[in-house]
């Protein structure tokens, strides 16, 4: 089984609920994977804290141009929406950060004067935390498409009994690739108008995907009344409410586990898993 945690919103504690989550799996004697796909800025190995055991590059084929070969007709520079190779004067400038490895421009050129080569763009890693495999991506520092760091971390996951994958924030393009192909995603919010209008647009944007999902109301307290009138509207049930606890918050900042840290938020956790695989 594959769970995006996904969140409308930086902030809410999406990657508190994943990687507990993870933990709570691995210590019920599940096999369990944790894909951390916020590749901009992963920080799951704070918590999970894992063993590096591997490390590969990300590349993407970018266009080389043969100036040689290369006529100047121009058709590279017609198919491609982003700008990424333009014909400019007596030459062809690529610009590799805007290019999208479409192929298209190869393709398309009938000199046969484009190839491409490959150009690093991400770092994957993996290893092991107390029963978890833990794996995920970083991209280099100026890279800006996340999309295909993400596809690729999916495509490197082992089969596993339960899948976690921790989605970016928002409801953008590497939400969509992260989520996509997961049996249910878990929207985590807050009981705030900020998290509620964000929350409102992540469900929107897993409906128009067709994944079932549901809610988790992180630091929960006497002010959800509007959290339970918007997913009762919408049609999505409330998995979970996590108290707002201080002791669970210094636990966090010490970058320890909230199901090691507080018996109740284990069995908390332990209810939100079992209440998940039975309503695969």
């Amino acid at each position: 089984m594959r769970i995006a945690i996904a969140s409308g919103k930086g902030g809410t504690g999406k990657t508190t609920v994943a990687t507990n989550l993870a933990r709570v799996a691995a210590m019920e004697g599940r096999r369990v994977v944790y894909l951390d796909c916020d590749v901009e800025e992963p920080n799951g190995q704070i918590f999970l804290q894992p063993e590096v055991a591997w490390r590969r590059p990300v590349t993407l084929p970018v266009p080389r141009v043969d100036a040689e070969a290369c006529d100047l007709c121009g058709l590279c520079g017609e198919i491609c929406e982003f700008s990424a190779i333009v014909p400019v004067g007596s030459k062809v400038l690529v610009f590799p950060q805007l290019c999208h490895s479409c192929g298209g421009c190869r393709l398309v050129c009938p000199q046969k004067a484009i190839t491409e080569t490959p150009r690093e763009v991400a770092t994957l890693s993996g290893g092991h935390a107390d029963g978890v495999e833990y794996l995920q991506g970083l991209l280099n520092i100026g890279e800006a498409m996340s999309p295909p760091v993400i596809r690729a971390l999916k495509a490197a996951a082992p089969q596993a009994e339960l899948v976690v994958v921790d989605a970016p924030p928002g409801t953008s393009c590497p939400v969509v690739e992260a989520v996509s192909g997961c049996d249910k995603v878990v929207l985590v919010t807050e009981p705030t108008p900020f998290g509620l209008h964000d929350l409102e647009l992540a469900m929107e944007t897993v409906g128009a995907l067709g994944i079932p999902c549901e809610v988790v109301v992180n630091r929960a307290g006497s002010n959800m009344k509007a959290t339970r009138e918007l997913c009762a509207r919408r049609g999505v049930e409330i998995a979970a409410e996590l108290p707002d606890s201080r002791s669970i918050a210094e636990a966090y900042s010490r970058g320890e586990m909230a199901v090691e840290a507080d018996p109740d938020f284990h069995d908390r956790f332990v209810a939100l898993l079992r209440r998940i695989e039975a309503r695969r």
